[in-house]
């Protein structure tokens, strides 16, 4: 067996929780497979708004979040990005250096506001009271102060022609905790959300004035924080956003576009509406691993968004743009993550130099039951956000890339699966080739007619010629002669029909 190569980091400053990161787990042989992934919007197009709904959901800063449909996730891809996830940093660790979800991409790939007030409100009401003020109905079940997405949708999807306008209004609020609850504040408690997200659509025009965008980044950076840790097997928050992220920055798992969708497609995860699987087949996560952790940087789009169009980016998304790399407290009721720029520096056009050191940060506890002073609790970070303006990273031209890619290689985790030898994966390939072969060849060509002998005679010649493609393109990685002896017997194998 091959010596492994060590993973990293031989600096332990930046990553100083790696003992606990689902990466250890993984190196040690201890697979927990893919992720269960939770977010419930299978059954979102079931409720039936009326004009006068889709006017508050509107005006509460939902127009665009309300339009996107639900997307099949590619669980092995999300498992194997939130393995190259780092909790200590908010961003991923990947062979070409640090890169992260940031308020830019919220903004463009959801369509949500990335400024205004933060996302927090009172929890000084108990859930049983705050469901009848604003909903006019209690659950049976409010288990943890959470109430359950298909009680929601059983009682306030379908709103009747003659419906009066307080029961409009409540018939939206609890769409608008259904929409939270199934996209951008899922939990992995399974179909529930907390009440407490309903105090915040009391009123839509106050609702309109919160910093959506920034809160479920803060969320989606808690789940993944959370996911990448080698106890867990879920995963929740806008996985939607996760996933689109990828499918704009980075060349693997990504399926095929179609071209004729895509102009004046707003916000731009609907470029991928429909377009899960393409025409590619999905990997697992051993191969998606093996792809993130060999990343080149051809491999990745830094400036994904640089060529679109941007008359489609509505102007009120457009003229917040400018915060897109603050370095500032993303707020989430008691949720508070760190929004860090500066550690990729490359995803607004800018040299990434070596970042600061990483500040550790206590991650404040949930805060579901009522009577939580979560604004005293919370004030620093507040703080923090009310001066996200005074923090906008700027770039410097004279920062020397070579150096940071030094530093970097020391922090890192440079790759989470083993090494395998180029000799061992060819056998690998090539005893999986010969199997397939060697089952073509055992078929019966007795009762067949002529078409069905030739589609067989195709598909022989299909495994024959990827096997020599595979054996041609062993030779170009490992030039040795033995390779080339292989070659030709190999080849020669294969036209004596025992491939």
């Amino acid at each position: 067996m091959d010596s492994p190569a060590h993973p990293g980091p031989t600096d332990n400053s930046v990553l100083y929780d790696q003992e606990n990161h689902v990466s250890s787990a993984v190196w040690d042989g201890q697979e927990r497979g893919v992720l269960r992934c939770h977010e419930h919007t299978s059954l979102l197009d079931q409720w039936k708004l009326t004009p006068k709904q889709i006017e508050l959901v509107e005006k509460a800063g939902f127009r665009y979040l309300r339009m996107i449909p639900a997307i099949n996730f590619d669980s092995a891809l999300i498992a194997a990005l939130v393995e190259r996830w780092r909790r200590e940093t908010n961003t991923f660790h990947l062979p070409v250096g640090e890169m992260a979800i940031t308020l830019e991409d919220v903004a463009l790939l959801l369509g949500l506001a990335i400024d205004g007030e933060p996302v927090i409100g009172v929890t000084n009401s108990t859930p049983s009271l705050l469901c009848e003020k604003l909903l006019g109905r209690v659950p049976e079940d409010l288990t943890g102060g959470m109430v359950k997405l298909t009680w929601l949708k059983e009682f306030f999807s379908q709103c009747p022609k003659d419906a009066s306008i307080e029961d409009i209004v409540r018939r939206t609020r609890a769409y608008l905790l259904y929409l939270v609850g199934s996209t951008i504040f899922s939990t992995t408690t399974g179909n529930k959300v907390p009440v407490m997200y309903l105090s915040l659509f009391e009123d839509f025009d106050k609702a309109g004035k919160f910093a959506w965008g920034a809160a479920a980044l803060a969320f989606l950076y808690r789940a993944l924080g959370n996911a990448s840790l080698k106890t867990q097997s879920t995963i929740s928050g806008s996985l939607t956003l996760l996933q689109c992220w990828s499918y704009f920055r980075l060349n693997v798992g990504r399926p095929r576009l179609n071209q004729e969708l895509n102009q004046g497609c707003f916000p731009l995860v609907l470029w991928w509406k429909g377009k899960q699987s393409g025409s590619r087949m999905r990997c697992g996560i051993v191969s998606y691993r093996k792809a993130l952790d060999s990343l080149n940087p051809s491999d990745v789009e830094w400036l994904p968004y640089k060529d679109i169009d941007h008359t489609e980016i509505p102007e009120d998304i457009k003229n917040t743009l400018t915060l897109r790399s603050s370095k500032t407290m993303l707020i989430c009721f008691e949720k508070a993550e760190r929004h860090l720029p500066d550690r990729c520096l490359r995803q607004f056009g800018m040299l990434q130099g070596i970042p600061k050191d990483v500040q550790r940060w206590e991650r404040k506890s949930r805060a579901y039951d009522h009577g939580v002073d979560i604004f005293g609790k919370m004030q620093s970070e507040l703080d923090e956000w009310s001066m996200r303006r005074l923090h906008i990273v700027e770039g410097d031209d004279d920062v020397d890339e070579g150096e940071y890619m030094q530093w970097y290689q020391k922090t890192t985790r440079k790759f989470v699966g083993r090494l395998t030898s180029v000799e061992t994966e060819f056998k690998g390939k090539v005893e999986a080739l010969n199997e397939i072969a060697n089952m073509l060849n055992r078929f019966s060509e007795d009762g067949m007619d002529s078409r069905d002998m030739n589609l067989l005679d195709e598909v022989k010649g299909i495994v024959r010629k990827y096997l020599i493609d595979e054996v041609e393109d062993s030779q170009k990685r490992i030039g040795t002669k033995s390779t080339k002896k292989r070659k030709r017997k190999d080849v020669a194998i294969c036209e004596d029909g025992q491939c």
